[in-house]
């Protein structure tokens, strides 16, 4: 299910009316407690949901751990669901909260305990996120540990995009959400929305460069032009610069 935003014509809005009409049907029988329409809430939005939440906390236990909680707030809250927004728009901000207070969580409690599961994991040279992304059957070998180094690393680089920026990136280049359910999952005007993008998007593709200029060739990918230094150099130097700024 997915509400169209913005219809500009005839047959966009009355498909966006449709919709809504049917959303519409589908609360009135979650408030009801139909377990037909448990089944479909749970299969339409949870692996969207964990992986919004895995995203942002990069840890898979609290991600699943905090996707259970943000279902039960979502059951518990349904008869609190009015319909000013949309379904999925009440979901998100509810998984976004709740993402939020357990990174809060993490940084005051767990940052602190060491973790006998990572000191197993770096002695066998093993990670869990690397088998994952290695299991593609239709492509070689080489490209298979390229495409798994490559997605590692842009994960790792997105992780340390700062907030809001980060969640503004998952929202638009990941969920693929547009500028104005971002505004409302997220609370903000679409000036905003898009503020934070165009700036999250440079922060990451400066955290970015650096890898690609050393790894770009062997993986296929092209290296943004170096830019000129705004300082000439005294003794003679081409002038170039020699690294990449990062948005803090």
């Amino acid at each position: 299910m997915k509400v169209m935003a913005g219809a500009t014509t005839l047959g966009d809005l009355a498909s966006a009316i449709g919709v809504r009409a049917q959303e519409a049907g589908i609360v009135a029988e979650l408030k009801a407690g139909s377990e037909d329409a448990y089944a479909w809430l749970i299969g339409e939005f949870h692996q969207p949901i964990f992986s919004l939440i895995y995203r942002i906390l990069n840890d898979r236990a609290d991600a699943a751990d905090t996707t259970q909680e943000v279902f039960l707030k979502v059951f518990r809250g349904m008869n609190h669901f009015h319909g000013e927004s949309s379904l999925k728009t009440w979901i998100y901000r509810i998984a976004l909260h709740e993402a939020s207070n357990r990174r809060r969580w993490w940084f005051r409690h767990k940052a602190r305990e060491l973790s006998m599961e990572s000191d197993n994991e770096s002695q066998s040279g093993e990670s869990y996120i690397s088998r994952d992304y290695l299991v593609d059957g239709h492509d070689s070998p080489f490209d298979n540990v390229a495409h798994a180094e490559v997605r590692a690393r842009v994960e790792e680089e997105l992780h340390k995009v700062p907030e809001p920026y980060r969640t503004t990136l998952i929202l638009r280049d990941l969920e693929e959400m547009s500028y104005e359910e971002i505004a409302e999952i997220t609370e903000v005007t679409l000036g905003t929305v898009k503020s934070r993008l165009t700036r999250g998007r440079e922060a990451l593709k400066q955290r970015l460069t650096p890898y690609i200029r050393e790894c770009g060739s062997e993986l296929g990918l092209e290296a943004p032009p170096e830019k000129q230094s705004r300082r000439a150099d005294r003794s003679g130097s081409t002038g170039l610069s020699q690294g990449i700024e990062v948005t803090p």
